[in-house]
């Protein structure tokens, strides 16, 4: 991959160095490819060493080191770093948990130390240059400055009792030569993956790095692959299920684009159903298509009635359904189109599947991400630690669905009593609190379960700033005036007090100290 990237741009570099090896290394003692024993330790500090004394050599004013997971998507990063004027300053990078490539502490024994500063620092909730004990991974020494000419990765300070690692070694060398490092946050400058345990593999590096691209996708910028290298040839599939839809506004090009290229980089083959828009209904047509309200309705936090967006919502979903039955397809997978995916939801999902399946589960629908509305614990189903049996549930982002689910719900004939279709669901199942919606629908023997942990997660939250909700801004369903409310009352878009996640998302973790390493 570096060959070919240097053959078309190696011109542009006034010189190259590069003396690949023909074949990886192992290293005694190794419990595999991402252990990190101390002669590998070594060989890393001395390459580095062997880039700075290099540099050194060449007269170079400054060096930048970054390493080879680490994704710089700001095309300025290298000009707003040496305007700062620092001797060691980094570009703060962003990943799929707390982690980042600075420590805001160090005990006197070399390890890391929690503060109370990393968090602000780590969520930007102060922007600014700051100085730090550490910077690592990526960063930019200047070589003019005053106290850097004593700074070396390999031998190690002569006074050195901290632990062999490369990134605790340079941090003791610039606190004896007293040249102070900085990490900056004020701009979004790229990525960082989340390092695997020394147990784990390149597949498991591998899936890291596929859900931070997924994150980039949500959160942005997005990393885009060079132009100059070729990528493995992509395999996607239906994992077993018939269709894999995806309920997508066409109104809404950008949220589609993300979620097809989320697909994409699962390998993960989505067909799109373009999604009823709320600005296509009038009294009219909800007539001809038989909709009408479900007697009593009324959002449970603001009071108010079934919006446009609502209908619209249900309307996407129920168009599978008939689709689901007309074919005879088995079983299904619907998304929306602002999913946030956990790390490795095709792998999980497979498993899943393959476990229900060997456990010849009846089911009909299974959800995948939800909102759980009830704190008590949900009952786990035998011999299946990855599902419970699912409570009264908000949200209809990510599920699977099977044929007998399909017709049971059709069956129902909601389309004339409608109610939004995360509210029908569990009135399906038999779940939901209110006795008097429940009374309009018999039966309600709806098998319905749910991962847990979850698997998907909206992109965003109410509250949130990159938050949009087609179905909360609308019009209530029987108004034909065209003015649009944006309904703050409900709380069903607020992220959920118990945050059931698959792991590893820093959108939806409470912190913790090992997050940080």
């Amino acid at each position: 991959m570096l060959r070919e990237w240097l053959a078309a741009v190696g011109v542009d570099y006034a010189a190259v160095v590069w003396r690949p090896e023909g074949e990886p290394r192992s290293y005694p003692d190794e419990e595999g490819p991402k252990h990190w024993t101390r002669e590998r330790h070594q060989f890393l500090m001395e390459l580095k060493q062997e880039a700075l004394s290099f540099a050194r050599g060449w007269g170079a004013d400054y060096i930048l080191f970054a390493d080879t997971d680490n994704i710089l998507t700001n095309n300025q990063t290298l000009r707003l770093l040496v305007e700062r004027g620092l001797p060691v300053v980094a570009p703060m990078l962003d990943s799929q948990t707390y982690y980042s490539n600075f420590w805001c502490g160090i005990t006197p024994q070399g390890y890391y130390r929690r503060t109370a500063e990393y968090f602000p620092t780590k969520n930007r909730q102060r922007r600014g240059c700051f100085r730090v004990p550490m910077v690592h991974s990526t960063f930019l020494l200047s070589l003019r400055a005053e106290g850097t000419a004593q700074l070396a990765f390999y031998p190690p300070h002569p006074n050195y009792t901290w632990p062999f690692d490369d990134i605790i070694v340079f941090a003791y060398a610039c606190q004896a030569a007293g040249v102070s490092a900085h990490v900056c946050n004020e701009h979004r400058y790229g990525y960082m993956n989340v390092a695997v345990k020394s147990h784990q593999g390149l597949e498991d590096e591998k899936v890291n790095f596929i859900h931070l691209i997924l994150e980039s996708l949500v959160d942005g910028p997005p990393m885009q692959a060079s132009a100059h290298v070729s990528r493995p040839p992509k395999r996607p599939s239906r994992m077993g299920f018939d269709e894999v839809f995806v309920i997508s506004l066409a109104r809404r090009p950008e949220r589609r684009a993300r979620m097809l290229s989320s697909l994409w980089e699962m390998e993960i083959l989505g067909r799109v159903l373009d999604a009823v828009d709320a600005g296509t209904l009038n009294s009219s047509v909800l007539r001809s298509l038989g909709v009408d309200l479900l007697p009593g309705y009324q959002d449970p936090y603001s009071g108010r009635t079934l919006t446009k967006g609502e209908v619209g919502c249900f309307l996407s979903h129920y168009t599978i359904w008939e689709e689901v039955a007309a074919r005879g397809l088995a079983r299904v997978l619907v998304f929306e189109d602002d999913v946030r995916f956990e790390s490795n939801f095709k792998g999980r999902l497979e498993r899943l599947m393959e476990q229900v399946a060997a456990e010849e589960l009846p089911w009909d629908l299974i959800y995948l991400g939800r909102k759980q509305v009830n704190p008590e614990e949900e009952v786990a189903v035998e011999g299946l630690p990855g599902l419970v049996v699912a409570g009264y549930s908000y949200w209809t982002l990510a599920y699977a669905l099977s044929l007998a689910g399909a017709r049971k719900l059709l069956a129902s004939q909601p389309l004339r009593r409608m109610l939004p279709v995360d509210e029908f669901l569990p009135i399906m199942f038999d779940r939901h609190p209110n006795e008097q919606y429940k009374a309009h629908f018999w039966p309600r023997d709806l098998q319905a379960f749910s991962a847990r942990p979850l698997l998907a997660a909206p992109t965003h939250y109410a509250g949130d700033a990159e938050w949009l909700s087609d179905t909360e801004t609308s019009s209530p369903w029987d108004d034909d005036s065209g003015r649009l409310i944006s309904w703050s009352g409900s709380q069903k878009t607020l992220r959920g007090p118990r945050p059931d996640l698959a792991g590893s998302s820093g959108h939806a973790l409470h912190p913790h100290p090992r997050d940080e390493l």
